[in-house]
């Protein structure tokens, strides 16, 4: 098993686009990339601590490869939009990556250029996601009421501000 970090906006429809895929194990959401320890909702919610909202995915690299996450990841959201999606407005919306390994930094490095290079053909500006390795930032659990929130609350908000450009596959 391997574990992913990936932040896309508000949390909640992230977590449930990534528990939907086959080869995730489990999933969770959380705080990361910040300062505070132990943060609470609200105060990432004032943009002080600085921590982005954030789903950790522990998947089966036989079953799913870390690629096939980062294409969710490009396509869930607009990689392009500087501390926000859609009406989130806040640093904890903001787009990045958390890598565990060598192989997963080589992975995001790579989707980003390829991603990033089509947006601009299309007329987006440059993609602003930060990709950082997960070592030395803590994960830190939300809140209780926050896990798979969406699967208690089929109808709850579902903020994710999509480019509609699908990643590109790949020419072998």
């Amino acid at each position: 098993m391997q574990k992913a970090y990936f932040a896309t906006g508000c949390f909640w429809g992230a977590e449930r686009r990534f528990w939907k895929l086959d080869g995730v194990i489990s999933t969770s959401v959380g705080y990361m990339g910040g300062k505070r320890p132990n943060p609470s909702y609200e105060q990432v919610c004032t943009g002080t601590t600085n921590h982005a909202e954030t789903v950790e995915v522990t998947f089966d690299p036989g079953k799913i490869s870390y690629e096939r996450l980062l294409e969710e990841f490009w396509t869930m959201h607009d990689p392009t939009s500087l501390n926000r999606q859609g009406g989130d407005i806040g640093t904890q919306y903001r787009s990045a990556i958390f890598t565990t390994t060598n192989e997963q930094m080589i992975s995001a490095v790579n989707t980003r250029e390829i991603y990033n290079d089509l947006l601009v053909s299309k007329g987006f500006d440059e993609i602003v996601t930060e990709i950082q390795e997960a070592n030395p930032h803590t994960y830190w659990l939300a809140e209780e009421y926050h896990q798979r929130y969406l699967e208690k609350n089929p109808n709850g908000y579902d903020c994710h501000s999509s480019t509609g450009i699908p990643f590109p596959k790949v020419k072998a």
